[in-house]
């Protein structure tokens, strides 16, 4: 019967083996986006709105389908404060059109938070988290984070993003610059500034500022396919930031904003 244990054994190695190639992917993508109150009830919808129509997009589909497996795995959160992070669409395939539908669907339903606080650093965490909860193993690992303010909640983000580097995780970052510092208190002027010293990083990263209302859409499609094809090294001019440099912003100004609006 000893014959019959070692086929069994072997039998289950490659059940085991062959499930995990299954679930094989091209990039596991944490798509990482603002709620906070920073974040009006306009500029949320189109945000939303830009992901819904860029995961139905051809060109994005055809950008999945270019890939060595020709399937990316993708789940979606909504962040504010440290401590407010919401999983919308957990990690799920796209393969085609019927499964990204399938997720633009469930996306476009789905009510729309607005919470306290902007914490950067708690979304790269949170999404630490879900990498380790992914049943994907994907070539590249690539968190999107977009935003309209720099971190001023949880961690610092410097020690925070440098963690997340370290893990062989790619940060891409999208700052929304539509009012450019006009609104409030918390806003800042180089918001792109910020994201490109502070927040990015990893090989290949970058970051793609939205500058006005009409280019949002347009925005959150390019940059979800040179996320997924990872050649946009000869399409925007990658930012090199040269050891011992100080950021053109601090890194804590959201911080500081804070403490000056709120005291000690």
């Amino acid at each position: 019967m000893r014959w019959f244990a070692t086929l069994l054994l072997a039998l289950m190695v490659t059940m085991i083996e062959d499930a995990s190639a299954s679930e094989s992917v091209d990039l596991e993508l944490v798509i990482a986006v603002d709620v906070s109150y920073s974040m009006d009830e306009f500029e949320q919808k189109l945000q939303r709105d830009g992901y819904v129509q860029a995961l139905r997009d051809p060109a994005v589909l055809k950008a999945i389908r270019s890939g060595l497996n020709g399937r990316i795995a993708i789940t979606y959160v909504e962040w504010a404060g440290s401590g407010a992070q919401n999983e919308i669409i957990p990690w799920t395939m796209i393969d085609g059109a019927d499964s990204a539908n399938v997720i633009a669907d469930r996306l476009a339903k789905a009510p729309i938070s607005r919470l306290r606080r902007t914490s950067i650093s708690g979304a790269l965490l949170k999404s630490l988290t879900l990498f380790d909860q992914s049943p994907f193993s994907g070539l590249r690992r690539v968190i999107d984070v977009s935003g309209d303010g720099p971190n001023n909640d949880g961690p610092p983000i410097v020690p925070t993003r440098d963690l997340v580097i370290a893990k062989g995780i790619v940060i891409n970052g999208l700052p929304l610059l539509i009012y450019r510092g006009e609104r409030g208190s918390f806003d800042i002027a180089h918001l792109d500034w910020y994201y490109e010293d502070c927040v990015i990083g990893g090989p290949g990263s970058f970051s793609l500022p939205v500058v006005g209302v009409e280019a949002f859409a347009s925005a959150i499609r390019t940059k979800l396919i040179l996320e997924i094809t990872d050649n946009h090294h000869t399409t925007i001019p990658a930012v090199r930031k040269i050891a011992g440099t100080p950021p053109r912003v601090s890194c804590t100004i959201g911080e500081e904003m804070m403490r000056r609006f709120y005291g000690p």
